[in-house]
């Protein structure tokens, strides 16, 4: 298929993403709509992506080479264990996989995608879209927030969980709060020696802490300025009644209220290994936010002339760390399937086939790490390895592992 207008809303991972696809593929306009003005914030900081996820999507075009990344090789679950024979102020290990993982920061992906947007695509930022109007055969139309209405042949969603376009495909799927948070905050890598002894001594390995009613996952990412800590910590949100999150929200940087700030540090004092609550504790407040935890699946990821990416087209929890990923992979699924379509409804029909069951796989497996993980945590301290790769094969019902799954050839 050939010429063709397209709009992008939202100019993150995946809208960079499907308007690189767009372009690439031989459309006659894309434009990209984002709220944001200038460059987007740093969201989440650390992300992971797969190494066979990466090494298919940085041949087919959809990941950029040269963005740094840090290589992670093992996943060590630790247990603080106060006994004689405890693994000391680090924890003891309870469990150890392999874990074949690049870490990100994300703004040093997201601008390696930025720059690698074809300079014939127009990305508009500080623009808001406030809703779209479909129109058949005609197309779909962009409602801006100053009233005017711009008319395109396709429309895609890669505007998040808040998703405006998802709003007019699939106005009855909205976010559901899974019942627990996440604490994120990082810091710099050379911090650690603050600490002394190096409980940290492999920088290659991801480290996880459990504790009753959650988890915690602590690697290293490359950053602006050298390597920094990531840190990402599941748990129920305090019972105070203060606190709602029953419509997506969250507590950016420097947002937290008194009440959550308390909860977090009374749980590293109860919970966590010595080493690892003092680690925790060298992040600066203003690095600190808060996320519920939600999830989402659509009955359609396209249709009219409408089409969603990324999170707009499923919420998925990040205990399955494959968000970039799959946002990566569904660009490069509207890529072949604009190359293979003679028109905009057979393209929609082709990723529908493509990516609306990927999307609900990685839900349903992502709810069954998070029941595992925060949700029904096992008794951790009396686990074995053994005990663990059953635990971890049950997540798994059958799924290959984590990351995502290869695409079809």
């Amino acid at each position: 298929m050939r010429g063709g207008t397209v709009a992008v809303v939202g100019g993150s991972i995946a809208g960079c993403a499907i308007a690189t696809a767009a372009a690439r593929a031989g459309a006659g306009e894309v434009v990209v709509v984002e709220r944001t003005h200038g460059r987007l914030q740093d969201r989440g900081v650390g992300l992971c992506i797969h190494n066979g996820r990466a090494v298919e999507l940085g041949a087919r075009g959809a990941l950029p080479g040269g963005i740094a990344a840090h290589r992670l090789e093992r996943r060590r679950w630790i247990v603080r264990d106060d006994g004689a024979a405890a693994g000391g102020a680090g924890g003891r290990v309870i469990w150890e996989q392999q874990f074949p993982f690049h870490s990100y920061h994300w703004g040093l992906l997201w601008r390696g995608l930025r720059e690698s947007v074809p300079d014939s695509v127009v990305y508009r930022p500080g623009e808001t879209v406030t809703g779209v109007e479909e129109a058949g055969t005609e197309g779909a139309g962009l409602r801006l927030s100053g009233g005017s209405v711009e008319r395109y042949d396709l429309v895609v969603g890669a505007d998040g969980y808040r998703s405006v376009v998802r709003a007019a495909l699939c106005p009855e799927s909205r976010p559901h709060y899974a019942g627990y948070v996440c604490w994120r905050g990082n810091f710099e890598a050379a911090r650690l020696a603050e600490l002394g002894a190096d409980a940290d001594s492999v920088p290659e390995a991801v480290t996880t802490v459990c504790f009753p009613g959650g988890t915690c996952v602590v690697y290293r990412i490359p950053g602006p300025d050298g390597p920094r800590v990531n840190w990402v910590l599941y748990a129920a949100p305090p019972k105070d009644g203060q606190l709602r999150f029953d419509d997506p929200t969250s507590f950016p940087p420097g947002g937290l209220t008194p009440e959550l700030a308390g909860h977090l540090g009374a749980l590293l004092d109860r919970e966590f290994p010595p080493y690892w609550g003092r680690a925790l504790a060298l992040t600066d407040p203003a690095d600190v936010f808060v996320q519920p935890i939600y999830d989402l699946e659509t009955a359609r990821t396209a249709g009219g002339r409408l089409l969603l990416a990324g999170d707009a087209a499923s919420v998925v929890r990040p205990h399955n760390t494959s968000g970039a990923a799959k946002a990566l992979q569904d660009a490069t699924a509207f890529a072949d399937g604009w190359r293979r379509s003679d028109s905009v409804e057979e393209l929609l029909r082709d990723y529908q086939d493509a990516r609306g069951a990927a999307g609900r796989d990685l839900v349903a497996l992502a709810r069954r790490l998070g029941r595992a993980q925060v949700e029904r945590t096992p008794a951790w301290t009396a686990m074995n390895g053994r005990e663990m790769t059953a635990w971890w094969q049950a997540q798994l019902a059958g799924a290959p592992g984590i990351g995502g799954q290869a695409m079809a050839p």
